[in-house]
């Protein structure tokens, strides 16, 4: 069991670090074709089916616009949802 809690925390951390990475790298890739530009669409095909549903809930509040704000609810989603997995899992451990 421990180790389930474990690889369910890697793979919210992996997102997490993804999703930052991908915030980080939209500042800096310009060309999609050089080796930079082709990790970062990797990047997106990954965290994409995260944040896209973050960005239809805070248009449908109308604070889409020049900032995107969908990565910081992402963030906040994926660990609120971790914590309650892994409260979960190690409460059926005993």
């Amino acid at each position: 069991m421990v180790l389930l809690i474990n690889a369910v925390n890697l793979f919210f951390q992996v997102l997490i670090y993804l999703i930052l990475g991908r915030a980080i790298l939209s500042w800096f890739v310009r060309n999609p074709y050089d080796t930079m530009g082709k990790i970062y669409s990797m990047i997106i095909q990954i965290t994409e089916p995260v944040l896209a549903p973050c960005r239809r809930l805070l248009g449908r509040f109308g604070m889409m616009g020049t900032i995107d704000f969908s990565p910081i609810l992402a963030l906040i989603a994926l660990s609120v949802i971790n914590r309650i997995i892994v409260n979960v899992l190690w409460m059926l451990r005993f």
